[in-house]
Parts: structure tokens; sequence; C-alpha cells
């Protein structure tokens, strides 16, 4: 029970990691907040998790390149549970592989905006609640594309949007440390989800040869990494870009 009676966002909760970290969560104590924008895999997974028995969970499906969205799961963590511990703002876009020179505006600009802006809007909106409690943990979804020596080419975008959210979390975890705000990024390496090619076998294939373990991660262990570092096992965590990436990163480097 590593999260007994912590109020947790989860976004990107309707799939993959985000769903799996959510069941992980609840079964762990935690109060649950979800987002994502598919309505009814939300209703869904709230659902099994109020039959599984333990934590608790509510929804609210919308985008989480929406300022007012990211405020208001932070008032519905509020509103229903009285605080905010943690946040795992996970949700996120992989995009076309493509050429940084052969990709339109548009497809950069909303790769940036659901990866790292999102980010940028759900850390203002939860850490005022924070603040006022002098306590809190939050985690982004970065990834291993996103770090020093994860580049692969075709993910310009991604990788941009991936190592602007470390930027970003170092910055934010200098500026709030002092408040009791521990702010860290999971960089996960090739995961079995349906953004990592789930069900495609020769895209699972390659990308499991990439890492040095030869396979792609569950999505729960993934979730694994995310509840140390909301919970308080990771009490003197801040800043920290947590690699959970079968080696991958040191391969490439």
């Amino acid at each position: 029970m590593e999260l007994h009676g912590k109020t947790i966002i989860v976004t990107g909760a309707s799939s993959g990691i985000g769903a799996a970290a959510a069941r992980l969560f609840a079964a762990e104590g935690a109060n649950l907040v979800l987002g994502a924008r598919r309505s009814t895999e939300l209703e869904e997974l709230t659902a099994k998790i109020a039959l599984d028995g333990v934590g608790a969970a509510i929804f609210l499906p919308g985008d989480v390149k929406d300022e007012a969205y990211a405020q208001a799961l932070v008032d519905l963590a509020l509103d229903r549970f009285g605080t905010l511990d943690g946040a795992f703002n996970n949700a996120g876009i992989v995009g076309e592989m493509v050429p940084a020179a052969d990709m339109p505006l548009a497809d950069w600009n909303e790769i940036i905006a659901v990866n790292l802006t999102s980010a940028f809007l759900a850390a203002k909106a939860q850490i005022p609640a924070m603040r006022k409690q002098r306590s809190g943990s939050i985690v982004f979804t970065s990834s291993f594309v996103g770090y020093s020596n994860g580049g692969l080419a075709g993910m310009s975008a991604y990788a941009a949007s991936k190592a602007g959210q470390i930027g970003l979390m170092r910055a934010l975890a200098a500026e709030h440390a002092a408040d009791g705000i521990r702010i860290n990024a999971l960089l996960p390496g090739g995961t079995i989800t349906p953004a990592g090619g789930e069900g495609n076998a020769p895209v699972l294939d390659f990308v499991a040869n990439l890492h040095p373990m030869k396979r792609m991660a569950d999505a729960r262990e993934i979730a694994q990494a995310a509840l140390f570092l909301l919970s308080d096992r990771s009490s003197f965590v801040t800043g920290s870009p947590m690699l959970a990436d079968g080696g991958i990163s040191v391969r490439l480097a």
C-alpha cells in the first residue's frame, strides 16, 4: 500500500502505461483522478478499479493541451478527495516518423503541444495545490529518445518534446524543492503499448532488438518505476531523469 490515502492524477490513462499505472496505483491504495481523451476507455478502467475494491477512481475526459482541462483535473481531485499528493503526467504521442525537413509544421506543433506544452500546463495547475500543503510529487513521462544519448532518426519533434520535458522538470525541481514538492521524469525504453507497436510483430521484434535485454518492457514494469517516484520511498529524489529503458541508452551511447 505504497500510496495509501494519497490522491494522484494520471493522464493518458485510457491505455498503455497510463492504464497500467492506474491499476497499479489503485492496488497500492491511491485515490485516482484519471484523464484522457477517450471517455469510454476511462469509464471502463474506472469500473475495473472499483471491482478490485482497493483504491478509488474518478475520471474526466479532455484534451491535455487545454489549460482549463489541466486545472479541472486538479479541481476535481481537491473537490472529491481534499488533497493532491501526486501527478503522473503521462499523456503523449509519438507522431509519424519522418525526417525533419519533410515534417509539416502542423505536425511539429501538435507533437510539441501534446508532449511538452501539456506538461507545463499540468505542472502549472498542480504546483499551487501542492505548495499549499507543502508536499507532493510530480512525474513526467519523457523517453530515452529525449535523453542525451538517445536520438533516433525520424523522431525530431518527439525527441525535442521529450528532451524539453527533462529541461522543464529540472527547472521546476529547482524552483519547488523548498516547497516540499519533488519533480522527476521517467524515461521508458520501448514498451508494449498501442503507441509502441502492440500487435505488430515486425515492429516489436525490431524495437526489442535495439535493447541489450533483447526485449521490450511490459507497461506494468514502467508503472512500477512511476510508483517508486510517486511514493515516499523516493523521498530524497528530485530533479532526476530516471531511465527505465532496458539499457537502450547504453547501447546508443
